[in-house]
């Protein structure tokens, strides 16, 4: 007995969600750009590039009424027309091109246009999260600060290479060869200087070695050509320390700018209940103060959380938690929710998708930071999962928690409160027993508290 043919299910047979929809298809030279085909003679056109020309392809949109555009994130080349179309009005679907399947057929930038505009229309496209426009002023601009800080490491180590050339042990003595003592040090070497004693009275008072020690570390072999390397490091070193106070100053003008996202009148912030960062890498503004007044609630609070790291966040999800249904959906966008893949009702595979969100880097290195806090309840929750998980999976864990506090705080700006570690201990022991005895009782046992070993 042969099977009846199995149906295949046709386009006009699903409902149109976006009747107004183009796509485009974006290169570094052209873009192709597809319309419904009963909009234009010519439903598929071709642009280029160049600013005139996205102009022209603005108004070929607007004059054939489209309302939404899907578009690649292909690379940096889509930001241009997209930050065209919204001042025009019209809203642009970013999709991932990993999350978007292939055009049937042989594929052609004039096929790829016609494919997107199809399936946008039928609403089967997701666009990326991209947050409101001030946001993403402020996120420019850290991005620009972390490449600067990126870069400024890179001599860093280039200084330390040179000391090392000339047997010049700094680096044993010093913590930190950026800091007041080793910055003074490495400017009297570049001058000229080569007197070991003289080189270690520019010691500073809070220095652990003694200006002897310094003296020790300070006898090496100077050679021109290392003593030129370090030269130029130190030059480069100081230009992108320059390039960041300038960074600097714009963000906290940006941060100035930004309006507030509540009416609410604030209490004084309390700086005294968090022990503040001495990074070279953290802000010289205010940033702590900023983010308060931005977001309404001080998200500093939060143990393994810093100014900067919190800056961060913020630049990237943005203030409107609404954006997201719930804090399940919030740490899934993260990063550090399990994606289960499962099949026939069970789960073949449970464990995170790699990927390089920046929040979510930003919230595992806050559980690096909370791990290691005695009296935070997040340290007391990594140490318990690394008993079960091991270390990489409690880090993951304890960077999930943090997230989800930070997702409650800035939806609903109540203050932070840590329980403390004590407490966290007590109640997990609480709930353990209330397990233990409600197993118990299902298998028709009664569990009873033992008395205390007497010494």
């Amino acid at each position: 007995m042969s099977r009846p043919p199995i149906a295949t299910p046709s386009w006009e047979s699903l409902p149109l969600i976006n009747p107004h929809a183009a796509g485009l298809d974006i290169g570094s030279e052209e873009i192709w750009a597809a319309v419904p085909p009963n909009r234009a003679a010519e439903a598929v056109r071709v642009f280029g590039t160049f600013t005139p020309d996205l102009h022209a392809l603005a108004d070929w949109l607007v004059a054939c009424h489209i309302e939404t555009v899907a578009l690649e994130s292909t690379g940096v080349y889509w930001i241009p027309i997209f930050e065209l179309l919204e001042e025009r009005g019209v809203a642009v679907c970013v999709v991932n091109a990993r999350h978007l399947k292939s055009v049937p057929g042989r594929k052609s930038d004039w096929r790829d246009c016609q494919w997107l505009q199809r399936l946008h229309s039928f609403g089967l496209l997701t666009g990326s999260f991209r947050p409101e426009a001030e946001i993403c002023v402020l996120r420019a601009y850290l991005r620009q600060r972390a490449t600067l800080v990126e870069h400024r490491a890179a001599h860093i180590q280039h200084m330390q290479k040179a000391l090392a050339q000339m047997n010049l042990q700094l680096t044993h003595v010093l913590s930190d060869i950026t800091g007041v003592t080793g910055l003074a040090i490495l400017r009297a070497i570049v001058g000229g200087e080569r007197d070991a004693v003289k080189l270690a009275q520019f010691r500073d008072k809070r220095c652990n070695h003694s200006t002897d020690t310094l003296a020790q570390a300070l006898t090496g072999h100077y050679r021109a050509e290392h003593v030129f390397a370090l030269k130029q490091a130190l030059a480069l070193y100081d230009v992108y320390t320059q390039q960041m106070r300038e960074c600097d100053e714009q963000i906290e003008q940006q941060f100035a700018a930004m309006k507030p996202c509540h009416d609410d009148d604030l209490p004084p912030l309390d700086p005294s209940d968090k022990r503040d960062s001495h990074s070279k890498n953290a802000p010289r503004y205010d940033a702590r103060t900023a983010l308060y007044r931005l977001v309404g609630v001080d998200l500093v609070a939060i143990s393994g959380l810093n100014a900067s790291t919190v800056q961060t966040i913020v630049s990237e999800v943005g203030t409107d938690m609404r954006r997201f249904p719930s804090e399940k959906h919030f740490c899934s966008w993260l990063g550090l929710a399990p994606h289960n893949d499962i099949s026939g009702g069970k789960v073949l595979r449970s464990k995170t998708l790699k990927t390089r969100q920046r929040a979510g880097q930003a919230f595992r290195l806050a559980a690096q930071s909370a791990a290691r806090c005695r009296d935070s309840v997040y340290g007391a929750f990594y140490r318990r999962m690394k008993a079960r998980l091991g270390p990489k999976q409690a880090m993951v864990a304890t960077a999930h928690k943090i997230a989800r506090t930070f997702y409650h705080l800035l939806k609903h700006r109540v203050p932070f409160q840590d329980i403390g570690a004590d407490e966290y201990d007590k109640r997990a022991t609480e709930r353990e027993i209330a397990r233990l005895q409600k197993r118990a009782s299902k298998l028709g046992f009664t569990l009873m508290a033992s008395a205390p070993a007497t010494p």
